[in-house]
């Protein structure tokens, strides 16, 4: 539609616009008009023309730390070692170590007498035996006619041929690493800068860039050549890169994390490895990478960094040996390591509720003992709906069987809490239930309750049993549910009737459960009462309280949009118009659409609460599928755009799926212009990014980022901390505007601050790949990523 004319209906949709009075809202034929009407042709199961499909096939990164139990040293290790033959040795404690057939054990060849030590070279591949003690060397470093043994004072050179001969250095200078240009010139990071051997002497290397720019590096840590023969240098000022126009320097505006360097290292395909105080960095020739904590080493503090033919990096470190490599892959493997996971490990009771699993050892996946989780039923939810997905895009029987497990753990929530002693309306949801022969989880609970409600939330409810049990005896069931848990049931229940319900019987039962839940939910003016007669402290959905309870003003539009959603999708799968006419209801006389055009209270990115962003695009997501109110999807359309754009620097797959299918190929116009309401450039890479960086072992291990020099901190008000302590946890996102990658984070779901940067866990908790699985699914249903058999 032209601008003008939308104009032209604008100003005629306001004229004649119905007013409700006692509400205060605009009719929706005029807020249709104003706030946009979509040309939408959104993304159903195949990519749009301007978009590829991304490959299942990439590069998983890996970590391993070697320890006790791997056969090597617990302790620090002072030198490794990693020959052209794919050999690799460490050395500590005074005992060389060699790795073989995945295991360490002591390396016999390397035993010398006291006071010398053997260098691999020599006559007819004979070691040669050099008088230098192994504790001394810190580095060897192997030519084509030569071998070089650094120690902190000491540069041995070892021919071939011959005997080996010390090169002179200047008075006090220290040595930190040396480096063959492809030339073989020699070079040295010391503690008297950067030098290059001159045949007679050490002669400084000064660096200068194209602009005249030099640094006056004092001490440089760590040099190496790249395989394009780049020189590179590391210092406290940053890093140094001598390419065939000259030097690049990288400092924390550049991407470079951390500047606190031991040594440097350079892997087969032009990548280097940073070795600091204080983990480990990776430069591939565009992206930065920071590696830190117990996932991906086995201790911060790097003494020395290898690279073996292969391309897989080692590192000396304070507390043992660890390994980085990259792994041919693809997303499909992966998706089935996860599920392998949540099969073997999370999945709690008959039914297979789905959350995070507890570790008795840490690390240890065979440890697990998953427990009951406060929103088993949105978890779980999430978790099916992305078997779903998988069903609907690949038919694989698995998928379904996973789909139907869910299914029934979901409608078991419905039937256990009716016909005992503290029964809730028909149609009410549990939380999450408990096996009735362990402790009773109301112990204790009611004093816990007020304290909250008196200093915490004055909304909180305090009663009991806020676990009553089921009318068999069998169970615990968790009451007070929230709105949450019904976003998570109503997400799931759409794409399982759409996609695994294949008979008229289960089909059936979906419409039993859905239409018991929206019937409860309309007697009591769309509120969730529970079984004391009240609402449930998040369940409120009301007009009154929506519209005229300043306790509930931050929550209208958000819920606003959930219950427009939810019968949206009860009309879809009950067929019945009811709930088509009781959502226009709201819409004509509550101002339920208008609301929900500001679905969230928020000041930029990195602002407002991000369950509420999970909640948002499940409601949106199925509100804009399901629905067949044209009108609304157009006001939607609109509202999801402006939602979107606020999470878009969260490289959040889910998210980021999720609207693409939605607004893939949309317009908006308004009385005044048109624009595209598709996702910005970047959004798929941003994704795939995430779903490929996900460790195959998602475990809860401690994680430090707040020191990082290529992170912006997020100033109070834009984060919305302004009445914060002064110790309250730092947030913030790297230089390029986006959050932290997904390897130097942890989160159970994807409810959780992606801007935080500090995480504290102890590998004591085996997340559920489902944070994976869901969008990983979803972009194979909508063609955003290829099927596994393409």
């Amino acid at each position: 539609m032209a601008a003008a004319a939308l104009g032209r209906e604008a100003r005629a949709a306001y004229n004649g616009a119905s007013v409700n009075h006692r509400r205060g809202h605009f009719s929706l034929a005029m807020a249709a008009a104003l706030f946009g009407a979509i040309s939408c042709g959104a993304v159903e199961g195949k990519p749009g023309a301007e978009l590829r499909a991304a490959p299942q096939e990439f590069l998983q990164e890996t970590a391993q730390n070697f320890d006790a139990r791997d056969g090597g040293s617990a302790g620090a290790v002072s030198l490794i070692d990693c020959a052209s033959d794919g050999s690799v040795r460490a050395f500590s404690a005074g005992t060389w170590w060699g790795f073989r057939e995945a295991r360490w054990g002591v390396d016999e060849s390397l035993k010398a007498p006291d006071d010398a030590h053997f260098v691999f070279a020599g006559d007819k591949g004979l070691p040669k035996l050099v008088a230098l003690p192994w504790s001394n060397v810190r580095q060897i470093l192997r030519g084509k006619a030569m071998v070089y043994v650094r120690a902190a004072h000491v540069c041995l050179a070892v021919p071939v041929e011959g005997d080996s001969f010390a090169l002179p250095l200047p008075e006090n200078l220290e040595l930190h690493q040396l480096a063959l240009s492809p030339e073989g010139v020699l070079y040295a990071g010391t503690s008297g800068g950067l030098r290059m051997h001159t045949g007679t002497n050490w002669q400084m290397v000064p660096a200068r860039d194209a602009v005249g720019r030099a640094w006056a590096v004092g001490d440089v840590p760590g040099v190496v050549f790249d395989a394009r023969g780049q020189l590179w240098f590391a210092s406290k000022a940053g890093v140094g890169c001598k390419t065939g126009g000259g030097w690049r320097f990288f400092e924390g505006k550049d991407g470079l994390p951390w500047n606190d360097f031991t040594a440097l290292a350079a892997g087969p395909d032009g990548e280097v490895w940073f070795g600091t105080h204080l983990g480990v960095e990776r430069f591939d020739g565009k992206n930065w990478a920071y590696r830190e904590g117990p996932r991906w080493l086995p201790n911060d503090d790097v003494i020395q960094g290898a690279v073996d033919p292969s391309g897989a990096a080692w590192f000396a470190t304070a507390g043992g040996v660890g390994r980085i490599e990259f792994r041919p892959m693809t997303l499909a493997a992966k998706a089935e390591r996860y599920e392998r996971d949540i099969e073997d490990f999370v999945k709690r009771t008959p039914d297979g509720y789905v959350s995070v699993a507890p570790l008795r050892r840490a690390g240890d996946k065979t440890s697990a003992a998953p427990q009951d989780d406060d929103n088993d039923g949105l978890w779980t939810a999430m978790y099916g709906a992305g078997e779903c997905f998988a069903y609907g895009a690949t038919k694989n029987p698995k998928a379904r069987e996973r789909a139907k497990q869910a299914f029934e753990a979901l409608r078991f929530l419905q039937k256990v809490t009716q016909g005992g002693p503290h029964a809730p309306p028909k149609g009410y949801v549990a939380r999450s239930i408990r096996p009735a022969n362990g402790p009773d989880p109301n112990a204790g609970r009611l004093a816990e309750d007020q304290r909250e409600q008196q200093h915490g939330d004055r909304l909180w409810k305090a009663y009991e049993p806020r676990w009553p049990k089921s009318a068999d005896g069998q169970w615990f069931w968790k009451s007070d549910t929230s709105s949450d848990e019904l976003d998570g049931h109503y997400f799931f229940y759409p794409l399982y009737y759409e996609f695994c319900a294949d008979s008229e019987a289960e089909r059936a039962r979906v419409r039993e459960v859905v239409r018991d839940l929206t019937d409860d939910l309309m007697a009591h003016q769309y509120n969730l009462v529970d079984f004391d007669g009240k609402p449930t402290r998040w369940g409120v959905y009301s007009p009154e309280a929506l519209n005229h309870d300043p306790d509930w003003w931050a929550e209208r539009g958000l819920k606003s949009l959930s219950i427009l959603s939810y019968l949206a999708d009860a009309a879809y799968i009950t067929g019945d118009p009811k709930y088509d006419a009781a959502s226009r209801e709201l819409i004509d006389h509550e101002g339920y659409a208008q609301n929900a055009m500001y679905p969230k209270v928020q000041r930029g990115p990195g602002t407002g609460n991000q369950s509420d962003n999970e909640m948002a695009f499940m409601s949106f997501y199925n509100l804009l599928r399901y629905s067949r109110d044209d009108a609304l999807k157009q006001m939607m359309r609109t509202s999801f755009y402006l939602y979107w754009l606020n999470v878009s620097p969260e490289m959040n797959p889910f998210f980021n799926f999720a609207y693409a299918a939605a607004n893939g190929a949309a317009t908006a116009s308004t009385p005044w212009s048109s624009f595209s309401v598709k996702p910005w450039a970047g959004w798929q890479e941003d994704a795939m990014a995430t779903l490929r960086g996900f460790p195959i072992d998602w475990i809860n291990w401690p994680l430090r980022n707040s020191q990082r020099l290529d992170v912006v901190l997020l100033s109070r008000l834009s984060a919305g901390e302004a009445d914060a302590p002064d110790d309250h946890p730092a947030r913030g996102n790297l230089t390029n505007g986006k959050v932290l990658p997904v390897e130097n984070r942890y989160f159970d779901h994807w409810n959780t601050d992606p801007w935080q940067l500090d995480y504290g866990g102890s590998g004591d908790i085996l997340g559920a790949g489902t944070v994976f699985l869901l969008p990983y699914y979803m972009g194979i249903y909508h063609g955003f990523i290829q099927r596994p058999s393409e």
